[in-house]
């Protein structure tokens, strides 16, 4: 045998393996509406980017019926490619052999891409779609996934990580794409949870089918496990190519800056979006639109904590945070999973140099015996922890109201804002002037020959005397009062002054946020 023998043999294994389960698994695959593992990679990367690693791997086990039993690649393609001309390792599971289960040596795949990323300091994509642990294999199928939390853990705020759910995701695997900084789901092929529709119903006697349990609807509106979805496999891929536009490397690294087209930093149209009127509501989404470089506004957690609108913009092509009160859900207030959304974003932000920017019409945190049960004190104090401990530039414009502890909690001066901004119209107190004047001049009110005449001198009172920008402004409180026509202006020279900021925190292993 020569050596082109041995080259035309290594190209019939490679078919062999780049075939999977076999024709008859993939077009099983393709007919649920999924494609096959490697479809997903040539996707999600750059044409011809690809590279797989130890594609030759293969299970070792001899128990219950595996002696024998092919399985090209254990079940995952991994490897590195680049998306927009940059690097990400990744992984993708492959349903079409063992039906994706996870073993000892495809988890090894996993961790040593995984490890690869880590040494080398690029983002680090999974791509699942498994049935869950190789019970064939017992514990050490455990051990492979311990290995993998293990690594999204040290890793986390070291390069971005990403999971993709393009099928089922059950039991302990869905852990370590929570772990991940970002889950992406497709709508009505993928599932994530812990217990299965048959686990569920034996132990509690619930019925409830899979899509319902975990599905992305589920996920991406009511737990807020997941941060986005799409229709289509495709969809979701390119949705994952978008984010990585705004995201560095590592944390050692600036985000990608982007040319903009945007001529005038003046913008007239923002006296309009925002009624003067405190009670009336707007779409927040409006003024980000005003302010951000024209179709750069990328939503993370759309459909989940609505009152709270999170996500990534660009300002004269430089890549920031956005945390936005929403004033037409729940007058803007603060509850418990618009804390948590908060909190996670802004630490993810803060990881990776990304400035954060707060645009602030808070109500308060939500009244109310559920929340207060629910841990709202707990949860509310992770916005405050996830802002104090934050050193990357950190700008807060207060559009209309800023009333009580929720006006610290979002990003106030005292808790480590770089600038704090207001619009003239802005209203910023211990509470709102209704209530405040119904408890300060209760006896003058209740004796008063006209209480309603009376209520409305007391309230618009009080409002002259607290509830205007211009209290705390005198105190140092707010940096500036602006013209709200002149708001991106302001960001964007606030961005380049701060573009230099160093701020160190003490020394210690790590802090203990209120979880």
């Amino acid at each position: 045998m020569d050596i082109f023998e041995k080259i035309n043999e290594l190209y019939d294994l490679r078919r062999e393996i780049e075939l999977g389960g076999g024709d008859d698994k993939i077009d099983k695959q393709h007919e649920k509406g999924k494609l096959t593992a490697r479809e997903r990679i040539d996707l999600l990367v750059d044409e011809g980017s690809f590279v797989e690693l130890n594609p030759f791997i293969e299970h070792r086990c001899t128990d219950f019926g595996l002696d024998g039993k092919k399985g090209p690649g254990d079940g995952v393609v991994t490897g590195y490619g680049k998306v927009h001309g940059r690097p990400i390792y990744l992984f993708s599971q492959d349903f079409t052999v063992f039906g994706g289960a996870l073993g000892e040596m495809h988890a090894k795949k996993i961790a040593y891409v995984m490890d690869l990323a880590a040494k080398t300091r690029v983002p680090f994509i999974g791509l699942n779609d498994s049935g869950g642990a190789r019970i064939q294999e017992g514990v050490v199928s455990l051990d492979g996934y311990g290995q993998i939390f293990y690594r999204n853990a040290i890793y986390s705020g070291v390069f971005p990580q990403i999971s993709v759910i393009m099928g089922p995701c059950a039991g302990g695997a869905v852990y370590s794409p929570a772990i991940t900084d970002f889950v992406f789901m497709v709508e009505k092929t993928s599932q994530m949870f812990i217990t299965g529709p048959k686990v569920i119903e034996t132990v509690t006697g619930e019925r409830i089918t899979s899509e319902d349990l975990g599905g992305a609807k589920v996920h991406n509106e009511i737990s807020g496990n997941a941060h986005f979805s799409a229709e289509t496999e495709e969809e979701v891929l390119e949705k994952v190519r978008l984010l990585l536009s705004y995201l560095p490397q590592n944390n050692e690294e600036q985000p990608p800056h982007e040319h903009t087209n945007d001529d005038s930093d003046y913008r007239p149209d923002l006296v309009e979006v925002v009624p003067f009127d405190t009670l009336r509501p707007y779409d927040v989404r409006k003024v980000i639109e005003q302010v951000v470089d024209t179709d750069s506004f990328l939503e993370v957690q759309k459909d989940f904590a609505k009152n709270l609108v999170v996500g990534f913009g660009r300002v004269k092509g430089k890549v920031v945070g956005l945390v936005c009160n929403q004033p037409k859900v729940m007058a803007g207030g603060l509850d418990i999973d618009s804390s948590d959304k908060a909190a996670r974003f802004i630490r993810f932000c803060d990881s990776f140099n990304i400035p954060l920017i707060t645009f602030e019409d808070v109500t308060g945190f939500f009244p109310g015996i559920k929340q207060e049960h629910g841990g709202i004190i707990r949860h509310g104090a992770k916005i405050l922890y996830a802002y104090s401990e934050a050193t990357v530039p950190k700008i807060t414009v207060i559009l209309r109201k800023a009333y009580g502890g929720a006006y610290v909690a979002l990003n106030s001066k005292s808790i480590g804002a770089d600038l704090v901004y207001a619009w003239p119209n802005a209203e910023v107190a211990v509470m709102g002037p209704q209530g405040a004047a119904n408890i300060i001049f209760a006896q003058e009110i209740n004796t008063s020959e006209d209480p309603e005449v009376t209520r409305a001198n007391k309230i618009e009172e009080y409002r002259k005397k607290f509830a205007n920008p211009y209290v705390p402004a005198k105190l140092g409180m707010i940096d500036d009062v602006i013209d709200p026509r002149e708001t991106r202006m302001k960001i964007i020279q606030a961005l380049e002054m701060l573009q230099n900021k160093h701020e160190d925190r003490p020394r210690k292993k790590h802090g203990n946020i209120p979880l």
